[in-house]
């Protein structure tokens, strides 16, 4: 089952948005796979406590990027093959490379660069523990 009680809701987005970008960090990091089951819309709502029109709206665009399957009756399940997962890793990767050109543009050396990414990633530890 995949948890969503791992995500952030961060405000950076549309909470839909911010359900699939879950799903697919989940994939890229290989926490989520092919075939684990998604949470009901229901209790996912729940759980999170979102509108349920926001979730459905998540499993619909998730669908239709072929990163789950969902069957009348039946539960939602992961199904991205391992050519989304590496067109996932990919977006993820042109974020990194976008950050690069912000930095650069903003005038960083690659050492002043580093020490940002650093001091984030860090704070990110922390915060996960």
């Amino acid at each position: 089952m995949v948890d969503f009680e791992k995500i952030k809701m961060d405000g950076s987005g549309p909470i839909y948005m911010q359900l699939i970008a879950f799903v697919k960090q989940g994939l890229a990091s290989g926490e989520v796979k092919f075939g684990d089951e998604m949470p009901s819309r229901r209790v996912l709502s729940a759980l999170l406590g979102i509108n349920p029109n926001t979730v459905q709206k998540a499993y619909a665009l998730m669908e239709a990027e072929e990163l789950i399957s969902s069957h009348a009756g039946a539960k939602s399940c992961i199904s991205a093959s391992d050519e989304k997962i590496a067109q996932i890793k990919a977006e993820l990767t042109e974020g990194a490379r976008m950050a690069i050109g912000t930095l650069k543009a903003a005038g960083y050396s690659k050492e002043e660069a580093i020490a940002v990414l650093e001091k984030y990633w860090d704070a990110e530890g922390d915060e996960a523990k």
